[in-house]
């Protein structure tokens, strides 16, 4: 049986498809198009999809949307009658275009697959719905290595729930708990984003990044204004606060006024109040998350946990739960935030719907690292390159790692494309540009002149498996960077004590740690683990570099730019590339170095640059 799942429409569509309940391949439609959260109907993904699958449409035996539009529908109508008549402008806005385009979603998605995909299938046949919360949880729970698992999802909102609690057990969902619209913590945390001048529904994990340079200060005042918050975890939202409701805005005046003045404008300098605030709801989220999450194991009595939802993606606060050992494993979605839904209503088709048996070997990850998207071969890629004419190289593998890691000792930054691309928000060594951690310039650099982004960004350690308790105090393996650990004091540099006394971006300069590059101000790193099974041309890179280093990380950032999506193909890494400062570029076994692109001539990099 084929399932194909989708999302769209909100923002990060996807698709994905399953083959007999076995994921096959899953992408975001941005990572084609090259519009970042692109919300339209995933028409390049699907056919990824169907290619990677290697069926043709009419062999596909469901579409299962990831929501159901009636329901949400139905919110928005009482969410405008609850409130009016405060927010008659959005209401006018918001009504013609769900009228023509979202309500009446079984007749659109007809109409895009027969215009996109197959005009002459039968689609109204094989269309089906999943709801919102059920798509994120069958998304966490069921590639999940676990038989049998409370699951709790928290997000902004889907058609009412905004936070879930339900638990697995072999092929069946039950649902315990729920916080429904306007209550929502993934709400508060965007309005916040909104104040300090980030863009909604993007900016969320900027906000987490600028938390460790304040002090929450205003934890008090979010508490006692903004938020109630249970022994339980459970809370309720000020709505006098906020605008989100009626309005086109997070906050309102009422807002603005509690915090001392109008939203940062975009692009504005970044002040110590947007710090403070920013670690201000950032400490009030992990509050909230500690308390339900205790509320979940009372409830449930189970010993493991799936997460999903956009907020499962802020790895702080999931640094902190882990901690807390309230449950005795963990195991969070790595496309958690809506192109999840896609995964997830496929998933919930296959179990809960035709009652399939989930995976039932212990220890299992079904997400196959998250490498789920399109990979390219080396005739293709030689190909892009001479239609660029580009100076290039290629070399074996073993000897394309030794001089790779050897530029990475030297400084270099490199871009790095690799097999089958990533699904979800991370880059988790296939599309990715590496350095060396050691380098204590090597932030700053990477931010402003190859990324064009805020320099404050933090960046990740992709850390050979086998090392990480001997580098960081956590001892279990975070293959999708969605935890936050600290750095072994022994590892870490004496810092003086004027520079103790600095506050905010004055820190950024201060090295903190033998691998400053990827140590934030706080100590705290957001790890991925590399193991040999998931990724193994990446495990033999980090491998090589640890043989000259003596180091076995190397700093893992994003291949893309500010503003735009993670690169897909050739071209893709090609324009990112010779468009930034970018010093080497790999893809699979072809080598480009930067200083050559103007010399047409074909050089021999591996004679040019000693592997002593």
């Amino acid at each position: 049986m084929i399932i194909l799942g989708i999302s769209a429409y909100y923002h990060d569509s996807a698709a994905c498809i399953l083959c007999d309940g076995k994921i096959i391949a899953a992408a975001q439609e941005e990572r084609f198009t090259r519009k970042k959260h692109d919300e339209n109907f995933p028409k390049n993904a699907i056919k990824y999809c169907i290619n990677e699958a290697k069926i043709i449409p009419s062999e596909i035996d469901h579409v299962v949307f990831y929501e159901k539009p009636f329901l949400k529908f139905e919110r928005l109508l009482e969410t405008y009658f609850a409130f009016a008549p405060k927010g008659l402008k959005s209401f006018s806005m918001f009504l013609p275009i769900w009228v023509k385009d979202k309500l009446f979603q079984k007749h659109n998605l007809i109409k895009e697959l027969e215009a996109n995909i197959d005009k002459k299938d039968t689609w109204e046949k094989k269309i089906l719905f999943s709801e919102h919360h059920l798509s994120h949880a069958a998304s966490a729970y069921f590639p999940s290595p676990f038989n049998q698992a409370a699951i709790l999802t928290l997000d902004g909102v889907g058609e009412w729930a905004t936070t879930s609690i339900s638990i697995g057990k072999n092929n069946n969902l039950e649902f315990l708990r729920e916080i429904n619209f306007p209550h929502s913590l993934g709400f508060l945390y965007s309005a916040f984003t909104y104040y300090a001048g980030f863009k909604v529904n993007s900016g969320e994990y900027k906000l987490m990044g600028l938390a460790p340079y304040g002090i929450p200060k205003y934890t008090k005042i979010i508490k006692d204004n903004l938020i109630k918050i249970m022994d339980d975890g459970s809370f309720q939202l000020n709505m006098d606060y906020f605008d989100f409701c009626t309005g086109l805005k997070m906050t309102n005046n009422k807002f603005h006024k509690l915090f001392g003045g109008l939203p940062r404008k975009q692009e504005s300098k970044i002040s110590q109040k947007e710090m403070d605030l920013a670690a201000s709801v950032q400490k009030v989220t992990e509050e909230i998350i500690i308390k339900i999450a205790k509320h979940v194991k009372k409830i449930t009595g189970e010993n493991n946990l799936c997460l999903a939802g956009g907020v499962a993606l802020n790895c702080v606060a999931n640094g902190i739960l882990q901690k807390k050992k309230i449950f005795d494993n963990i195991w969070i979605q790595p496309a958690a935030g809506d192109a999840g839904g896609a995964l997830g209503a496929a998933l919930a088709v296959w179990h809960l719907h035709y009652k399939k048996e989930k995976n039932k070997e212990v220890n299992i990850d079904l997400m196959n690292g998250s490498f789920l998207g399109p990979s390219f071969d080396n005739n293709q890629i030689e190909k892009v390159l001479k239609s660029k004419n580009a100076t290039y190289e290629y070399m074996e593998e073993n000897k394309l790692l030794d001089l790779v890691a050897k530029m990475l000792t030297k400084g270099k930054a490199i871009g790095w494309m690799q097999g089958r691309m990533e699904f979800g928000p991370r880059a988790l060594g296939a599309r990715s540009i590496i350095a060396d951690p050691r380098n204590p310039t090597m932030q700053k650099q990477l931010n402003l002149k190859i990324k064009f982004r805020e320099s404050f960004r933090p960046f990740a350690p992709s850390i050979i498996e086998e090392h990480l308790s001997e580098w960081f105090d956590q001892n279990f393996v975070s293959p999708y960077m969605l935890f936050v650990s600290q750095i072994k004091k022994n590892k870490r540099l004496n810092i003086e004590k004027d520079e103790n006394k600095l506050f905010g971006i004055d820190k950024l300069n201060i090295s903190r740690s033998i691998v400053p590059a990827i140590t934030h101000v706080d100590f705290s790193s957001r790890i991925q683990t590399v193991n040999k099974k998931t990724n193994i041309k990446y495990y033999n890179l980090i491998k090589k570099f640890n043989e000259f280093s003596g180091c076995p990380i190397i700093v893992n950032t994003s291949f893309n730019i500010r503003g735009e999506p993670i690169v897909c193909s050739p071209e893709d890494a090609y324009n990112c590339f010779m468009g930034t400062n970018l010093d080497i570029l790999v893809i699979e076994n072809f080598i480009l170095f930067k200083e050559n692109q103007l010399d047409k001539k074909i050089v021999n990099y591996s004679n040019k640059y000693e592997l002593d």
